[in-house]
């Protein structure tokens, strides 16, 4: 509204307005939820994403295997803030604008339902990421966002009127609103075009990875899983529950992924070399297990140990343990001897590894580190720093583990930056 008298100059000035321009920088989910919602809640703004590469929705593409974890069927914005190792505070605030639900219902808005898995991971009901890139694709056509590929903008300045920015084509570009959702970065030097703005940035190392045992004999069992074991890193408190994959180079599933999460930082400056204990039967510990040793002695003490597995472990798995623990075939429970059954005990409870690498998986790629938080406003995503600078997705310090945490990150972003660009430019 204009205070005072409207006179002929506020008139012609409003009839000769440009319309206000929002470049989005980025064409992943964070960037298509912001550039689409944006669009839809203001159409009198003119958005146009600018993406580097000559894909779109490339993380959405191979996510889940391809059928796109979209979030997780986690009701409780305590609960929910508690997956991201880094930013959890931020999160639970964040959720206050945009959770799980408003995902739910944004994409059922859109004819795409989505399905709870039983681990709580959900998916859309065809099973296929292509349902998913389709409507985030039909939505930026219908609001009619602007799409730039092969665009890598090198330089963003504000100005008084807004922002210019420039590309390695030299290329320049003008705007009122400029949202920066990047995805994360692997190497800090490629924060290096963000330092005009003034942000600073946690250093970025790799989060959920799977561990590295090269040579170890437990890699012969590859492709063995166990539905519920609890993984440490030893001389910490840093533990994780849950099904643990074996595979050709190590260890992998949930509860590892998990747990790089959580220790992402602690094992970059371990260079990726360190010690792990892995208690396959998480019900039990040392003293507990020998006391059930005796009690399975008493009842049946003439059962042969490698033909009778007692605790629900994969046979295979079983068998390496009791070889491991010095435990010879035909012995009986009866015959079993002090020294294997007490090796046997903590094999079981605490069986040692050592670490040395990792291997990230291509889909489920996240980096910890990013735009600090203390400088973003979690109820816009504007920059402290600069007005009309925006945030959203991995580019900023939060990350997920996995099982969707971190599209739920892109989602609530990059609709909360939306609103507050589509607010601000009426």
């Amino acid at each position: 509204m204009v205070n005072g008298p409207w006179t002929i100059g506020h008139i012609l000035s409003i009839m000769n307005h440009e319309p206000q321009s929002l470049i989005v920088i980025g064409g992943g989910a964070a960037g298509f939820f912001c550039a689409v919602n944006a669009a839809r809640l203001n159409p009198a703004l003119k958005v146009t994403i600018v993406e580097r590469s000559n894909k779109l929705l490339s993380k959405v593409k191979i996510s889940g295997g391809g059928r796109c974890n979209v979030t997780h069927a986690c009701f409780d914005i305590a609960e929910m803030s508690k997956r991201y190792p880094r930013g959890n505070n931020f999160e639970k605030k964040l959720f206050h604008h945009f959770f799980t639900k408003d995902t739910i219902e944004w994409f059922k808005e859109r004819g795409v339902q989505l399905k709870a898995e039983a681990d709580g991971r959900m998916f859309p009901v065809t099973d296929s990421s292509q349902t998913i890139i389709d409507c985030l694709l039909k939505e930026a056509d219908k609001h009619g966002v602007q799409i730039k590929m092969q665009c890598d903008i090198k330089v963003v300045n504000a100005v008084d009127q807004g922002f210019e920015l420039e590309t390695s084509a030299n290329q320049k570009l003008t705007a009122d609103f400029v949202c920066i959702a990047t995805g994360g970065f692997p190497k800090a030097s490629m924060f290096d075009w963000l330092k005009s703005t003034g942000h600073s940035f946690a250093a970025p190392v790799p989060s959920l990875f799977t561990f590295n045992l090269p040579q170890h004999p437990v890699t012969k069992l590859m492709g063995i899983s166990v539905t519920d074991a609890a993984v440490k890193i030893t001389g910490s408190r840093l533990l994780q529950q849950g099904p643990v994959l074996i595979t050709h180079w190590g260890l992998s599933g949930p509860a590892v992924l998990k747990l790089s999460a959580y220790a992402a930082r602690e094992l970059a400056e371990k260079n990726w070399q360190f010690d792990i204990v892995v208690n396959w039967l998480p019900g039990y510990n040392e003293q507990t297990l020998k006391e059930k040793f005796l009690q399975l002695r008493n009842e049946n003490g003439s059962q042969l140990l490698y033909h009778k597995n007692s605790f629900g472990l994969p046979q295979r798995l079983w068998e390496f343990l009791l070889h491991q623990s010095g435990v010879v075939e035909g012995c009986r429970r009866a015959d079993l001897q002090a020294k294997p059954q007490n090796e046997l005990i903590r094999n079981l409870t605490a069986f040692p590894f050592s670490v040395k690498g990792k291997t990230t998986f291509k889909e489920e790629f996240v980096t910890a580190g990013g735009i600090t938080l203390n400088e973003i406003d979690s109820a816009t995503m504007m920059s402290k720093k600069i007005p009309h600078l925006f945030f959203a997705g991995e580019v900023i310090d939060v990350d997920g583990i996995t099982g969707g945490y971190n599209f739920q990150n892109a989602w609530s972003t990059g609709w909360v930056a939306a609103k507050a660009i589509a607010n601000i430019s009426y």
